[in-house]
């Protein structure tokens, strides 16, 4: 069963129904990355509610078998800190090895946990952005002789141009939902005022565009 827009709309419900989504119509979020954006996304209040996570470990599965990112694998891998805990459900529920990589190495080592050389892993998160802090997780993977294809994320932001980075490195992502899919789940949920909501569909339009008009980056 692939992915269709009817469980992408059920996975954006469980993030609204959880309180993970948030709007600011006022100073806006600056991201890591440095992009401006009037909508923050908190996957994390995911791990204190165990019924809509296994739901979306289930749903997140059923999207990587559809892909054939689970074909060959050797490990699942999270990266620091958030994408730890979605990694070790992934591993249990596939009883696959797990690994997590540190954003940065303390002392000579980055990666906890067996690499196998030549083995095929799945980097798993909670979100990404734009993806360019992604690449380090990738790239010290690479370094211990992992084959990483396939990042897993619950959420995408899906509008700073993260599948174009990750792919010019080889890398697919699987997501089960996107800013679009949730605003138009709010819509129908309710939930947010008319400024939030008309602020964050400006913030679509042209997310480039509405960051650099609000001290971000646009490219």
């Amino acid at each position: 069963m692939a992915m269709t827009p009817l469980m992408s709309q059920q996975a954006a419900a469980w993030l609204l129904e959880a309180g993970c989504v948030e709007v600011r119509t006022d100073a806006p979020f600056v991201l890591p990355s440095g992009w401006a954006s009037p909508v923050y996304m908190d996957a994390t209040r995911l791990i204190s509610l165990p019924t809509i996570r296994r739901e979306l470990m289930k749903q997140g599965v059923q999207r990587l078998l559809d892909a054939g990112a689970l074909q060959g694998l050797s490990a699942v891998a999270g990266g620091e800190s958030s994408g730890i805990a979605f990694a070790a459900w992934f591993a249990e529920k596939l009883d696959m090895p797990l690994q997590y990589v540190r954003k940065r190495a303390v002392g000579s080592r980055q990666i906890e946990g067996t690499v196998e050389p030549g083995g095929k892993v799945l980097l798993v998160d909670d979100m990404v952005s734009a993806g360019q802090y992604k690449l380090s997780f990738i790239d010290a993977l690479r370094a211990q002789g992992a084959r990483v294809e396939d990042l897993f994320v619950v959420f995408d932001y899906a509008c700073f141009g993260s599948d174009a980075v990750l792919a010019q490195h080889g890398v697919r992502v699987h997501a089960l939902c996107n800013w679009q899919d949730v605003l138009a789940m709010a819509f129908q949920r309710g939930g947010f005022s008319v400024e939030q909501l008309a602020v964050w569909q400006t913030f679509l339009q042209d997310p480039a565009k509405w960051s650099l008009a609000h001290g971000g980056i646009g490219k």
